[in-house]
């Protein structure tokens, strides 16, 4: 009797682990574009990123659009060239922020091409 109790208690906790076990959420998409003028920009959901959220994962998705133009990520704890000098297409790569400010840049035009936004907590 003792033994179907821990069968029953050790199936229906398997089961819920299963069925209703909830899945880490995908890191929100944050889109970058480079190129293919003098252009450089950061969005979610179409609206320019000003504030995302610290602590959490995000997944920068960088569209370089010119071969001439980088996409570098700075920040806390972060110093990354997402996209290099010569290479069109697309990358991604998941970062999770630190509460503070970053900047995005082509680093050969960071004169002109240039932008920021803060982490908030």
């Amino acid at each position: 009797m003792r033994r179907n109790v821990l069968l029953a208690a050790a199936t229906a906790v398997l089961a819920a682990l299963l069925l209703g076990g909830t899945a880490a959420a995908a890191p929100t998409k944050v889109v970058g574009k480079v190129g293919p003028g003098f252009t450089i920009s950061l969005s979610v959901g179409g609206k320019k990123v000003k504030t995302l959220r610290a602590g959490k994962a995000y997944r920068f998705v960088v569209s370089d659009r010119s071969e001439d133009h980088d996409f570098h990520l700075i920040g806390p704890g972060v110093n990354r060239t997402i996209t290099s000098e010569e290479f069109t297409g697309t990358r991604s790569v998941v970062v999770k922020l630190r509460k503070g400010t970053y900047r995005f840049l082509c680093a050969p035009h960071a004169d002109a091409m240039r932008g920021s936004f803060k982490a908030v907590g």
